[in-house]
């Protein structure tokens, strides 16, 4: 806290602002820029005490403690693990033509139950272990406040069996410009990196919902499920 000279009852506009660059972006490489910038801010914040860390622990007195930024920041949280890996190669994770190679990959990857994890230097095995230690942050997440445990029972494994789904996707004649298509009408077509996103992003509204308890009303709940995004809710 010295070092930022941040109190609560000063709020800092940089907390306010923490996951806010990535808030209406649609293109996949603008997604992972703003991952670059927002997850050092963001861990910065926490380090520094001026946010709850993890999210799921806030409280609705808490800076940031709404059932929105709880929403926002768990997401955060797991696709964080995406941007730490040492030797960056994001056509592995965005580009149609290295789709089958990255899902052909991570299939054959063993899946592990780490939230720390060791890299090995090589991007495609990296990515890999990246997106299991987001998905395991999750399901710690979700343990802590008692989510649903019908919403993480076998994470890892439906995650694989969208990532089967897609590599299926990505075989049929046409699919390169398909995706196209689909991104000049800002869909998202089954990028490895967007199938992480909307993983973590359910997930995470799950953890929200159930770090709210009795703060969350049937109203709040079912905006939230008919929601795609944190965002949608203000």
């Amino acid at each position: 806290m010295a070092n930022f000279g941040w109190t609560r009852g000063n709020k800092p506009a940089q907390a306010e602002d923490a996951a806010s660059d990535l808030r209406g972006l649609t293109d996949p490489l603008a997604f992972l820029a703003a991952l670059d910038k927002v997850v050092p801010r963001y861990l910065d914040l926490a380090d520094n005490g001026v946010l709850v860390y993890p999210a799921c622990k806030r409280k609705s007195g808490d800076l940031l403690g709404d059932i929105g930024a709880i929403w926002e920041h768990t997401r955060l949280e797991a696709m964080r693990y995406v941007p730490m890996v040492p030797r960056q190669d994001i056509s592995l994770l965005v580009d149609p033509a290295r789709q089958a190679e990255m899902i052909d990959a991570f299939l054959r990857q063993r899946a592990h139950d780490k939230t720390v994890v060791d890299f090995t230097g090589t991007a495609i095995e990296d990515y890999g272990i990246a997106i299991y230690a987001g998905l395991n942050w999750l399901n710690h997440c979700g343990a802590l406040v008692g989510a649903d445990p019908q919403k993480f029972s076998g994470t890892l494994r439906s995650f694989r069996r969208v990532m089967v789904v897609a590599q299926q996707w990505w075989a049929i004649d046409g699919a390169a410009e398909r995706c196209r298509q689909l991104l000049e009408a800002r869909e998202r077509p089954p990028l490895v990196f967007f199938l992480l996103w909307a993983e973590c992003t359910n997930l995470a509204r799950e953890i929200a919902i159930a770090a709210a308890g009795p703060n969350a009303t049937e109203d709040t709940i079912s905006r939230m499920r008919a929601a795609e995004d944190p965002e949608q809710l203000t």
